[in-house]
């Protein structure tokens, strides 16, 4: 656990449970105890990026110039099993 985390009692948790997810949304770390000992970790959540909106990956994604190329092409269906 890490020594930056804020410890909460249980009742205190329950009652203040909107000011410690405004806490954790800013990046922290919350501890919730009971009877002194911690029970729970309360972190922030990684969210996915999302991919859906044209040019997301522009300036990311490198295409060789013979990415589309016959041989590449026939190169790719020898790896999946198709003859081209």
């Amino acid at each position: 656990m890490s020594a930056e985390a804020v410890h909460y009692n249980m009742h205190d948790a329950k009652t203040r449970l909107s000011r410690i997810i405004e806490r954790v949304e800013r990046g922290e770390e919350v501890i919730i105890d009971r009877a002194g000992t911690p029970v729970a970790r309360v972190v922030p959540l990684v969210r996915r990026t999302s991919r859906t909106s044209i040019g997301s990956l522009a300036g990311q994604v490198d295409l060789s110039g013979d990415w589309d190329s016959p041989q590449t092409n026939a190169e790719i269906a020898t790896d999946f099993g198709i003859g081209v």
